[in-house]
Parts: structure tokens; C-alpha cells; sequence
């Protein structure tokens, strides 16, 4: 589990194509700090298991599944990254409960800056809508941020000078793609709903 809180602006140091895979090189010396073959670590919010690491950089595989699912196929030789590793048992949730498991792709759609502050709008995938309340938690990419304004296609999140310059939202323009996970616990709350409904009143 991670909390969406990132450790560490990484970059691709090189990409395999295997065909129906990828197999990506990163650079990350925050989190590979005592990274072993097996462990985990997000990428632009999606969880990846490290093949090899060493020197400052892991290897990771992307099955077909995860390139289509996430924007992670659109990266390339030079691309920054959001690095972010495991919460440790016991440790704290500075963001929210974030899996790793991205529900779809958005878009920047537009960016109004502040004076300290600078305020994003972001695309939103049919059927992840129901999810994005107003104040509520949501993941782009990595990111755990709070919803401004929920719309039916559509959400905007504030970002903080921090977030601006130790983040890849910092550097997002219109029109690039970004990972999105929304509040688990909002699915699991509407699938039992569903299912209570569904009982037989028997």
C-alpha cells in the first residue's frame, strides 16, 4: 500500500520493448535505497516490482495490461517520474490509502496559475465520475491530492508550490496524459451497496 505521498522525482533511464511488454529502467537513489529483487514501488502511481537494482536505478516489467491501462507506455528515455515507495507497517498515512492499481487515464485540460498556488483541471474517464466527490481524496499520477470542483467529465485539483516543483504535475502541460486512481474505498462502499440490494428479502 502507499499513501500517494512521492518521495522522489525519477527519471527513465532506458526502455526495452518485449513485445507485448516493456521492461523500463529507472533512476530513483531515494528508492532504491536497500531495494531488493521482489519489492515494490510506484511509478507515476502504478505499482511495479523491481527485476534488478543497483547503482542508484531498478529495472521493471510492464505487462500489456498496464501500458494500456496507464499512460506508463507513452514514457521514454529522459521521462520524469513520480517515485514513491511502500508504507512501512506502523508508518504514517500522510496522504490517503492509495493500492497502486490505476482505474484509467485523464488529461490536463487546462491550468490557471496563482499567485501561490496554481489550479489544475483534469479530464475523467466515463464511469470514474461517480467516485471524484468535492474535498474528496483521488491519485494523479502518484499524487494524493484533494478534489476542488467535481464535474461530470471532469475534476480540478490545487497544487501547492511543493507539489509544483517536487512532482511531474509541475511540469504536465494540455493535452498529457496522467494516471488516476480513485478512493477504494468508494468502490468498495458501492459494490456492497449493490449487493445488499440484490439480496433475496426472503
Amino acid at each position: 500500500m502507499f499513501t500517494g505521498i512521492v518521495e522522489e522525482l525519477g527519471e527513465v533511464t532506458a526502455v526495452e520493448k518485449l513485445g507485448d511488454s516493456s521492461r523500463f529502467r529507472l533512476r530513483g537513489p531515494v528508492v532504491t535505497e536497500g531495494a531488493r529483487h521482489g519489492d515494490s514501488i510506484a511509478v507515476n502511481g502504478v505499482c511495479l516490482t523491481v527485476v534488478e537494482s543497483g547503482d542508484g536505478e531498478f529495472t521493471a516489467d510492464v505487462m500489456e495490461e498496464t501500458l494500456k491501462r496507464s499512460s506508463l507506455g507513452a514514457l521514454d528515455v529522459g521521462s520524469r517520474v513520480n517515485l514513491e515507495r511502500p508504507m512501512a507497517v506502523g508508518g504514517r498515512l500522510g496522504g490517503h490509502i492509495v493500492q497502486g492499481h490505476v482505474d484509467g487515464t485523464g488529461a490536463i485540460v487546462a491550468r490557471t496559475p496563482s499567485e501561490n498556488w496554481e489550479i489544475v483541471k483534469v479530464s475523467l474517464p466515463a464511469g470514474l465520475s461517480r467516485y471524484v466527490v468535492e474535498k474528496g481524496s483521488i491519485t494523479v499520477d502518484g499524487v494524493s491530492l484533494t478534489v476542488v470542483d467535481a464535474g461530470p467529465d471532469y475534476f480540478t485539483i490545487s497544487l501547492i508550490p511543493t507539489t509544483l516543483a517536487l512532482t511531474t504535475l509541475g511540469r504536465k502541460q494540455p493535452g498529457d496524459p496522467v494516471n488516476l486512481e480513485v478512493d477504494v474505498i468508494a468502490k468498495y462502499v458501492e459494490r456492497l451497496l449493490g449487493a445488499r440490494g440484490q439480496e433475496d428479502p426472503k
